[in-house]
């Protein structure tokens, strides 16, 4: 796989709210949401009974809205901040 261009190491550009969870881009989208569970993971934001719900605090509300989602869903709402 290295050395082929595929969209995951394509770096890309990010929204404010975005930076303000992950630091300055561009970076690519596997630093992204390496840095996004990063995050989760400092801040304790899964849910404590059912671990694939993330439970967002202020910055990462900014990004995936304000109300618990599943971490399925989460990347898509990530990458409507990134271009």
């Amino acid at each position: 796989m290295a050395g082929k261009n595929n969209a995951l190491q394509k770096p890309v550009n990010l929204s404010p709210e975005l930076e303000e969870v992950v630091g300055k881009g561009p970076m690519t989208r596997a630093q992204v949401t390496s840095k996004v569970w990063d995050h989760i993971k400092a801040n304790d934001l899964q849910d404590s009974k059912d671990r694939r719900m993330i439970n967002p605090d202020d910055k990462l509300g900014a990004v995936i809205g304000k109300e618990q989602i599943s971490m399925f869903k989460m990347t898509g709402a990530v990458s409507k901040h990134m271009s």
